[in-house]
This record gives C-alpha cells, sequence and structure tokens, in this order.
C-alpha cells in the first residue's frame, strides 16, 4: 500500500517547511493536485477508503488511520489519513506537517485553505477543522514528529 503514497512522498521530499507558502507552491509545481496524476491518486485513494483498508478508526467528525511511521522507506515521514468533516483534536507539528487534501463531498475547506496542497511549518499548533464539506486528508509528518495538546 505503501506505493500509493509514493507521488506524494516524491513531492514532500527534501522540502523546507520554514516558509509554509514556498513550501505549498513547490509541492504544486511537482505534484499538482488538479493534474491527471492526481485525479488518479485521489481514486486509488477513495478506493481504499472504500475497502476500509484506511480511516478504519474513530467516527466522523474525525476517521484517521496510520499507513506507516516514517522509516527510510517513506522518506522518513509518517503517513496518517484522516476522513474529516469538523475539528480533530489540537497539536503541535514541531518538524511540520505537510498534507495531501481530497474534497469528498461539498466545497470543502481545511483550516481555511481549499483541496489540495496545505503546509504548517516547524512548531506550529492548530485545531485542525474542515468546514463546508468533508475532506480525506494524507498527513506527511518529518520524522513522525507530533505531539498532542489540551485544548
Amino acid at each position: 500500500m505503501l506505493a500509493t503514497f509514493q507521488p506524494l512522498l516524491d513531492a514532500a521530499q527534501g522540502l523546507d517547511l520554514s516558509d509554509p507558502k514556498a513550501a505549498r507552491e513547490t509541492l504544486q509545481q511537482r505534484f499538482d493536485p488538479t493534474g491527471p496524476a492526481a485525479k488518479a491518486l485521489n481514486q486509488a485513494l477513495i478506493g481504499l477508503l472504500e475497502e476500509g483498508k484506511i480511516c478504519e478508526n474513530g467516527e466522523m467528525p474525525v476517521r484517521w488511520g496510520r499507513v506507516t511511521k516514517a522509516t527510510p522507506e517513506s522518506g522518513d515521514h509518517s503517513i496518517d489519513v484522516v476522513l474529516m468533516n469538523g475539528p480533530g483534536p489540537r497539536h503541535r507539528h514541531p518538524n511540520g506537517e505537510i498534507d495531501y487534501c481530497i474534497a469528498m463531498d461539498g466545497e470543502p475547506t481545511f483550516d481555511g485553505q481549499p483541496a489540495g496542497w496545505v503546509v504548517f511549518g516547524p512548531d506550529s499548533v492548530h485545531i485542525p477543522t474542515v468546514a463546508g464539506g468533508t475532506m480525506l486528508i494524507v498527513y506527511l509528518l518529518p520524522q513522525g514528529a507530533m505531539e498532542f495538546l489540551k485544548s
């Protein structure tokens, strides 16, 4: 299953997250979320969701699942996939976070940003929130680093 995520891992390889806007622009150049490769990936991810192979834990507004811990094979990123239509738990990204967001229904936004790439810099904190619909989100965490915080 890791091979399904390879285009995202390739796009994230060596990315400097200290400037989230520049990192997002680089990701869009490396893997266009509106291009044919993205459409094929989106269909593959939706297929995994329908088969119960991802997002197998929890219940809405947040269903989640871990694909892999950070390993050399995953470019030292952990991969989690989340299906959301509301807020999730408050957390901190010690090394930043790279999100690939797919609109499932409605006109969803993730923390106010539309479907596609969303980037959070090192030491950022947020309550991840999807509004206006449902999103399938692939979370890539450098070194798998994330710290859950009390709200």
